[in-house]
């Protein structure tokens, strides 16, 4: 069934405060260096702004002396130099815009002194280091300095400017800076709370998966990695799930197996005991009938459990698949000729692969063995060899009867057989297939069932092909 469950688990935690630690580290940052920015450029701007007013009142100041031939005018009249200042910095307006006088052209950041160094108007500043600190500009008047113009430098101007501009710009930035800060609360909140209900429910369905609840799923939602992850989870419940039903019927296939021969053996040595079969050779004969029968079935189980394991035992070296494949079936032709199945072959060669050469004669007499057991008499098998590219490629077709397409892919499963009986006078014990497949597989072969033309089955079998320079034999 679906599985979903809401949590906030430790992962969102901690992704909540990774995303809000870093989110507020960028904003203090950007805070810090937006406002040294703001406090250079200031300092700048006020430095060539205060420089170009002072020349501008410096040019008006000489052509007043131009006109008046002195500065007592400006002694007699402090008034008179207010006006001065607001006329040569702000012409053509009777007041200065509002506060721009406490910002940029306050009289009392002048000072006038006369040609002799004689202080003429303008208040004196507040100590004596800022006194040494004002810069000065010559006033010249046809080519005679009439006088020097004193004003304050920009640093001395920010202690007003830090109250008036830069301390409404640190607000607004601070605001900013809180709105963002709010910003990645909400964004920290809501994804660490997204991953961590998606994560939380994944969690706990891995747990229920642990605890062998193979029907538990997780909902499937949009086309992201977690969502991936959830199909992926899916299937491999599914599988698990698939797994643990083969692995059930296996058990209990193989103990019905088991079951049949002992039972026959027992049966059979009872009626000795009882007197009612005489202990000689055809009763002994009937007797290691059933034991080689557990004898194969307990070697086939082993090879299976060999092959699963990647631990089959097999000696690779160049061998020709032709030369293979064409003594066995001849050695083969009496036995089906008795079962009524006629032979027909085309295989081409040499055909060289890496091979061994038991495990191989194995699997033909595998797959010999299931068309004997399964095809209809009287039956036609046809065997062919050919290269294509890299492969050679085996085809190995009987007639009539077939297999329903939706049959085909789990004939190389264990102990399954088409009939669906367990009777083994219709068939072997159903591992055959399974072995050629594990065999096939062991010499790096894909065995693919289908559809014969003849009415039956037709088996592919694709054997990577060794490169000429590896063998001695003639690869055509």
């Amino acid at each position: 069934m679906p599985f979903s469950q809401p949590s906030f688990s430790r992962l969102g935690i901690k992704l909540f405060v990774i995303i809000l630690l870093v989110n507020v580290a960028i904003a203090g940052l950007v805070f810090i260096g937006v406002s040294r920015s703001l406090d250079q450029g200031f300092i700048e701007y006020l430095d060539r702004t205060q420089t170009r007013r002072a020349e501008t009142l410096a040019e008006g100041l000489a052509d007043e002396w131009a006109r008046r031939r002195d500065w007592q005018w400006l002694r007699q009249s402090p008034r008179a130099w207010r006006h001065l200042v607001r006329h040569q910095l702000w012409p053509g307006e009777a007041t200065p815009p509002e506060g721009i006088e406490r910002r940029l052209g306050d009289p009392q950041d002048f000072v006038l002194h006369d040609a002799n160094g004689l202080p003429v108007i303008g208040l004196p500043p507040d100590n004596d280091q800022e006194a040494a600190e004002l810069r000065w500009l010559p006033i010249r008047s046809k080519g005679q300095q009439v006088g020097t113009l004193g004003y304050r430098p920009p640093q001395q101007l920010m202690a007003r400017m830090d109250r008036i501009f830069l301390s409404q710009q640190r607000r607004n930035l601070a605001i900013i800076v809180a709105a963002l800060g709010l910003a990645s609360l909400l964004l920290a909140g809501g994804l660490s709370w997204w991953v961590g209900r998606r994560t939380g429910g994944m969690t706990l369905a891995a747990r229920r998966l642990t605890d062998g609840d193979y029907s538990t799923r997780l909902t499937e939602r949009g086309s992201d990695e977690l969502s991936r992850l959830a199909r992926d989870f899916n299937v491999l419940a599914e599988t698990l799930e698939a797994s643990r039903q083969a692995r059930s019927r296996w058990v209990s296939d193989i103990a019905h197996e088991l079951r049949t021969p002992l039972a026959v053996l027992r049966g059979e040595i009872e009626a000795m005991q009882d007197g009612i079969r005489p202990l000689d050779l055809e009763s002994l004969g009937s007797l290691g009938q059933e034991v080689g029968q557990l004898e194969r079935l307990v070697a086939d189980l082993r090879l299976l459990s060999q092959s699963d394991a990647g631990a089959l035992e097999v000696q690779l070296a160049p061998l020709d698949l032709a030369d293979s494949l064409t003594g066995r079936l001849n050695e083969a032709e009496g036995w089906l000729n008795d079962s009524d199945v006629s032979l027909t072959s085309d295989i081409q060669g040499p055909a060289w692969i890496r091979g061994d050469h038991q495990r191989l004669r194995q699997l033909w007499s595998n797959l010999l063995d299931n068309t004997v057991a399964y095809t209809q008499a009287p039956g036609t098998l046809r065997v062919s060899l050919t290269r294509r590219g890299d492969h050679w490629c085996l085809y190995w077709e009987d007639s009539a009867p077939g297999v329903a397409s939706d049959a085909l892919p789990r004939l190389t499963e264990r102990l399954y057989r088409v009939e669906g009986s367990r009777n083994r006078a219709s068939g072997g014990s159903g591992l055959g297939l399974s072995i050629a497949m594990a065999l096939a597989r062991a010499h790096g072969a894909e065995m693919t069932p289908g559809s014969s033309e003849l009415g039956g089955l037709c088996w592919t079998l694709m054997f990577p092909a060794m490169p000429p320079h590896q063998h001695t034999g003639d690869d055509r």
